[in-house]
């Protein structure tokens, strides 16, 4: 397993190979549709990639936390958290992949 990590710089890169746009078209498709899905988000609406899976913000209510060192009691605030839900078709790209490199 690789310990790379998939950066903007990568995901422009892959859409000038695929897609044929300059460089800094594909700099800036890659931003557009990044900003759009954080927007997207930031609003509190669900975002649905078809064969990739769901982001979704969830509310998270305030609650009492626990030190488990010294077992102080401490308030968390509420908050609202982002939660990626993966489709079944990733999971099964992903569950393939994973029984392709062991079966080498």
């Amino acid at each position: 397993m690789s310990s790379r990590t998939l950066t903007r710089a990568d995901l422009a890169e892959a859409v000038y190979q695929e897609v044929g746009l300059s460089r800094s078209e594909s700099s800036q498709l890659v931003e557009s549709v990044l900003n759009e899905i954080a927007d997207t988000l930031v609003q509190g609406e669900t975002v649905k990639l078809s064969s990739f899976g769901s982001f979704q913000v969830r509310e998270k209510g305030g609650r009492v936390g626990r030190n488990p060192k010294t077992g102080e009691e401490v308030p968390i605030a509420p908050r609202r958290v982002l939660v990626f839900r993966a489709s079944h078709v990733l999971k099964d790209r992903i569950n393939n992949a994973q029984s392709a490199d062991a079966a080498e």
